[in-house]
């Protein structure tokens, strides 16, 4: 097996979700008592989170590139960024290793791409929803998506990073959570994206409306393709 290199930490909620992915999958695909080659890089959310400054991401970059570089030098031969608002500073962080570092969003658009999935809604933080660099990521998978709405991406983003970053689920989020899902099925798409590793706290993704793509599943298995020599 590989040995894959995770940047943590961004929650360290969600870093317990892909540590816990990757082995249950590298055991189903390989055997009971097998798990997964991994080195971490846990960092300290508190001097990345809600970044909105250019100096702020120029900071998470560093922070980043440094984390990467050492799981390089302890032997990882790819990477993942733990956390979809990361992937903000992707190319700058990949440009300073020579290992790759597997895009969350690519592993997302090529499974809906192969589902033939055309149209969707993504749901996230705030600059996920928002911003290009997610977004144009599953453009480029042919996938069309939803116009972000700004009172359901505040009451998300403050859902994200008040509750579920602190490892709180909230009974009334939850129910917020299947009335957003709920209405964006009424709308013209096919599926539904979840473009924050925390979110499938308050989301059961097997039971819904409209198909769930959770991209810390998706990304977490295309981490175990690669360990296994598949990817």
């Amino acid at each position: 097996m590989r040995k894959i290199g995770l940047i943590g930490g961004m929650s360290w909620v969600s870093t317990e979700t892909y540590y816990r992915l990757i082995n249950k999958e590298v055991q189903k695909r390989a055997g009971s008592l097998c798990s997964g080659p991994m080195v971490i890089e846990s960092l300290n959310f508190c001097d990345l989170a809600q970044v909105t400054t250019p100096e702020g991401w120029d900071h998470a970059a560093e922070k980043l590139t440094a984390a990467a570089r050492s799981l390089e030098q302890a032997g990882a031969t790819a990477i993942l960024i733990c956390a979809n608002s990361m992937h903000k500073v992707y190319d700058r962080v990949q440009g300073a290793v020579s290992v790759p570092i597997i895009h969350i969003a690519d592993c997302v658009g090529e499974k809906m791409q192969a589902d033939g999935i055309k149209r969707a809604a993504l749901i996230g933080t705030r600059n996920v929803m928002l911003e290009s660099f997610y977004r144009q990521r599953l453009i480029r998978h042919g996938i069309s998506l939803l116009a972000p709405k700004m009172d359901r991406v505040e009451e998300i983003d403050r859902i994200i990073y008040d509750e579920l970053m602190e490892g709180r689920v909230v009974r009334e989020s939850e129910r917020t959570m299947k009335t957003f899902l709920t209405n964006i099925a009424k709308e013209d798409v096919e599926a539904v994206v979840l473009g924050c590793t925390e979110l499938e706290m308050i989301i059961d993704t097997k039971a819904n409306v409209l198909p769930i793509y959770d991209g810390t599943e998706i990304h977490a298995h295309a981490a175990v393709d690669w360990i296994m020599g598949e990817g």
